[in-house]
């Protein structure tokens, strides 16, 4: 009688964020996190480490300017971006392509 057979690996599993802007699902590690910090402020988290609440986006500059002009980020971090904020936001997104 022969040993149990070895199927293979299982997947790895990935994890799935929604961009705020465009409201695509892709996988976490091609979005860019957002995050409020506790200060009140909100900056990009290239770890997706930091603690806060986190929104995520695309990158992609009509994806940020979407989800500014919206108010989607203000949803998704539960608070209101000050217009500081709202225009550092707008300024790194405007670093990025509208390419797909």
């Amino acid at each position: 009688m022969a040993g149990p057979t070895k199927r293979g690996a299982k997947p790895r599993h990935v994890p799935q964020r929604t961009c705020v802007g465009c409201r695509t699902v892709n996988a976490k590690r091609q979005l860019v996190r957002l995050v409020r910090t506790a200060e009140g402020t909100v900056k990009a988290d290239p770890t997706g480490k930091a603690n806060g609440r986190g929104a995520y986006l695309h990158d992609r500059r009509a994806c940020w300017e979407t989800a500014l002009k919206n108010r989607a980020v203000d949803r998704a971090l539960k608070m209101d971006l000050t217009d500081a904020n709202r225009a550092a936001l707008l300024a790194r997104g405007a670093q990025y392509s509208n390419d797909d």
